[in-house]
């Protein structure tokens, strides 16, 4: 058996076992856990009441976090004309077209978001065997393919959290950093579950929102009290 190291052991001694915390203890409790090298982030999973090998309950979406996720978000759009102009104007970091395109093909991924107008479409519909392995594919169900560039571009600078149900039922996103206090974390966590709610299958049959669990990327991962949870 493998021997915990000083920080597991210091982590053991903290968290209580089955225990179902407040999110507000939580989040103090993943807070004050032994430092790491890197800035960790603060990460929920929720379990939905969902099928996911049945179509119609593929629960998919992207929620703007108010509080933000503490990270400088690198955004690439596929665009032209006025609609480059207006996403440079919001801050996008990459604008172009068959020139993009190329940069892409050639290996620059340096971004973390890519949007696309409608038009742009057939120009990144021959990058999908380079993005879409990456999560990078605009997709308009997430707002990433969409008219209104420069409204996207805005929304992935002040910080978005997307999702897609897993086959277990769970969707995953991060929802701050280690440092963020509760107030900022709640309003993260509360407008994800509204729009968790707003995007119930209309096939979905019982509880819906089963469970909630908050970690950090190298801490535990603590059951919240889903009923503290309102939204």
């Amino acid at each position: 058996m493998a021997k915990l190291t000083k920080r597991q052991k210091a982590i053991a001694t903290q968290v209580e076992a089955g225990k179902v915390y407040s999110l507000e203890d939580a989040v103090a409790l993943l807070n004050n856990l032994p430092a790491v090298k890197f800035k960790e982030s603060l990460d929920v999973s929720v379990n939905l009441g969902v099928d996911p090998r049945k179509s119609d309950q593929v629960v998919r979406g992207a929620t703007t976090l108010p509080a933000g996720t503490g990270k400088t978000v690198r955004v690439a759009v596929f665009a032209q004309g006025p609609a480059a102009e207006a996403a440079k104007a919001e801050g996008a970091d990459i604008v172009g077209m068959d020139d993009l395109a190329e940069s892409i093909q050639g290996g620059n991924l340096n971004f973390d978001v890519v949007i696309a107008a409608p038009d742009a479409m057939r120009v990144v519909g021959k990058l999908g065997t380079i993005l879409g392995p990456r999560g990078l594919m605009p997709n308009p169900k997430v707002g990433t393919v969409t008219p209104d560039v420069a409204g996207a571009v805005r929304n992935a600078k002040a910080g978005q959290a997307r999702y897609r149900v897993d086959k277990g039922g769970i969707i995953h996103a991060a929802i701050g950093q280690v440092g963020f206090e509760a107030p900022a974390i709640r309003q993260n966590l509360e407008a994800l579950i509204s729009d968790l709610k707003k995007a119930k299958p209309a096939t979905s049959k019982g509880v819906y929102i089963k469970k909630i669990t908050l970690s950090s990327t190298m801490g535990p991962g603590l059951s919240v009290d889903v009923a503290s949870v309102s939204a």
